[in-house]
Parts: C-alpha cells; structure tokens; sequence
C-alpha cells in the first residue's frame, strides 16, 4: 500500500499546449494527498478529467506538468508494471476458458508464489466475494456481475500492491445488482485496508464508498472532503448543484452598502455575514446558495420571502416543493404530515446553511 501525493500536475494531449489557455488542457493544477489504506472517488461529468487522472496514477498515461509520488518515491516516469498497482476496469477483464479460480490464481502464479499460498489466497478472496461455491466452474458461464466481481478479486488477490484503482466498475452490471457490489466494495474496503479510488459520475455510488470524495468539473478538482462536506459545505455551485436530489437552489442576489447578501429585494442571512470577503465580493457574480433541506415555511409572524406555490410532489417520506420568486424557482423538502400552503407562502433559509457565491466559489 502507498501514500500518493499528485504534486501539481497538469496534463494536455495537445503536442504544444497553451500554458494560459484552459481549453488545451485535459487535467490543471491538481495537487491532491491520499493517506495509505483510505477510500477515495473521483466524482463527476463525462469528460471532467477523471479517468485521465486515473491513468495517469496508473502510468498508462505520463503528466505533461507535474509530480506522482507513491509515499516519497518519485513514479512520474514509471511503467505500470513498475508502480504496484493494480486496475478494475469498466468492462470486465477475464480469461473465459479459465476456471475462476485460476482467474484468481493468474497474478500470483505470474510472481512465482508457492501453489499453497496461492490456494489460499484465492480461497479468502473468493469467499469474501461470494464466488467459493464458482471456483471450479469455468469463467465464460458466469453473468456479467460475476465476471466483474473475478475483475475485483485478481485485484484484491495482490497483498503487495500499492493502490487498487476502479474505472466506473459498475458500469455494465444490472441496476438491481450495482447496490450488492456496491455494498461489497465497501465491506472489502473495510477488510483489506488497500489504497482504493473509484471513478464514477454516479454520486449514490462515490458518497456510499469513499471516505473522501474528489469532485472534478471541466479539468479541475473543485472540491475534495467527505460526503458530509460535501453535502453541507459545498465550495463551488458545482458540488452544490451535482451532488444531492435535488441539488442545491442556486439564487442571484447582490451585496448591498452594508455587506448584507439581498435576493428579491430581502435581506437574507447566511453563514458568512460580517465576513469582509462579501464587501470585497461586490462586481462579480453573486449567488445564495441553500439545498432544499435547508429551507422551510416560515412561522407566522416570521419576516420571510414571499413565494407562489407551484407544486408537491410526493417522493415518500418527504414532499419536494417547487415555490416560486419573480422568475426563481425554489425547491424546498417538507416531512410527511407536515402541511404545505396552497397559492402563497413565505420561505425562510436556515442562515448557517445558506452560503455565498462569488464567481462560483464560495465566500469564506
């Protein structure tokens, strides 16, 4: 296992890149730290850069700018087969006319290990992936779940290996199956301790497995912490918006001679009043940002934003609402049994909740 620092790197697959052109780079400005057993997910987009970074820890791909290093040693230049890792892919990698267990057996007989060790290696993986009672059937009549999960094991089999890095592994398996292999993901993660990093633009995916998530938008790293931070905290509108269901209500307002964020003419408090950061945020575009869990109907008597009431819908233990403010549509999450007004109602956000943007980023 290793520690992994990306040391500010940058990569193009352009011959000669534009050093203050962001369109001609694919990755740009990362610096990242991952401790040594931890969880990670790269999270975003189709064509946000992850699985550019990913090949790029894997060496199938080499940094145009930058530094990898697993703990202090310097991989930059490394081959694959010289870092010690291993990958899953999204489309399951097997040998058909091998039997599962020489499926398993395949990495560790290639390093020479004795048959006994093998044997045992093998049957600890293949009972914690569910595949004891498949390891004398051969590889070809197993569903596509199955194939991955022997893609998963050659690469947990490995004690030695530096990190175990997945390419949106649950791509190809049936919805009602992702969430048993993702559930088994975590419960490996927790036994093996083994550097793990899991690309994926499914968010349900990266906030159940990883223990710091890595959002990435448009080549860059915008935000990285742990769901929680993620959920509560978000630093850029696009980790508001991307992650949650529905995601983060996404207000225009300005700051006024005193400081004081307004949206529609109101005041409204957040968590970042009396910050000097707002005055100084004054030219660039502003925004309030409030998830829908964080909004409610104000009390009687409380001062609060005037909204037309558009619609409930009813997804269960909650209704989502859609309220409306000029031309802003605000989403809010009311409990059941909880009573929604009909036609006109005022809203209030809970203030250390509600967050200012600056040019997308949030105001200290």
């Amino acid at each position: 296992m290793a520690r992994i620092h990306l040391e500010k790197l940058r990569h193009s697959y352009r011959a000669l890149p534009r050093a203050d052109e962001p369109a001609d780079w694919a990755l740009r400005d990362l610096d990242l730290h991952w401790a040594d057993g931890g969880a990670y997910a790269l999270l975003g987009p189709s064509g946000c850069g992850k699985t550019t970074l990913l090949n790029l820890v894997s060496g199938l791909l080499q940094p145009t700018e930058g530094r990898i290093r697993f703990d202090e040693r310097d991989v930059t230049a490394l081959e694959p087969g010289q870092r010690n890792i291993a990958q899953v892919f999204q489309f399951p990698v097997v040998y058909d006319t091998m039997t599962v267990y020489d499926n398993l057996a395949f990495p560790l007989r290639n390093r020479g290990l004795a048959e006994a060790e093998v044997k045992a290696r093998v049957t600890e993986i293949a009972e914690m992936l569910d595949l004891g009672a498949s390891l004398a059937n051969r590889a070809s009549g197993l569903t596509a779940d199955g194939k991955q999960k022997i893609s998963l094991g050659r690469g947990l089999v490995r004690s030695d290996v530096a990190a175990i890095l997945f390419d949106e592994p649950l791509t190809v398996i049936d919805p009602h199956l992702k969430w048993r292999l993702r559930s088994k993901l975590k419960e490996l993660h927790q036994r093996v301790k083994r550097t793990m990093i899991y690309v994926t633009h499914d968010q349900t995916e990266a906030l159940t497995f990883a223990d710091q998530v890595v959002v990435m938008f448009d080549g860059q790293v915008v935000q990285s912490g742990t769901p929680v931070e993620l959920f509560e905290r978000p630093a850029h509108t696009f980790v508001g918006h991307f992650i949650g269901s529905p995601g983060m209500n996404l207000l225009p307002c300005e700051i006024d001679g005193a400081g004081v964020p307004r949206f529609a003419g109101h005041a409204v408090a957040t968590a970042s009043a009396g910050s000097p950061a707002l005055a100084a945020a004054r030219g660039k575009k502003i925004e309030l940002g409030v998830r829908p869990e964080f909004v409610r109907f104000a009390a009687q008597g409380e001062q609060g934003i005037p909204v037309l009431i558009e619609r409930a819908s009813d997804i269960g233990r909650f209704r989502i609402v859609d309220a409306r403010c000029g031309e802003h549509l605000i989403k809010l999450l009311v409990a059941e049994g909880q009573p929604v007004p009909e036609g006109q109602g005022r809203l209030a956000f809970d203030a250390q909740r509600t967050r200012v943007y600056a040019d997308g980023w949030a105001v200290a």
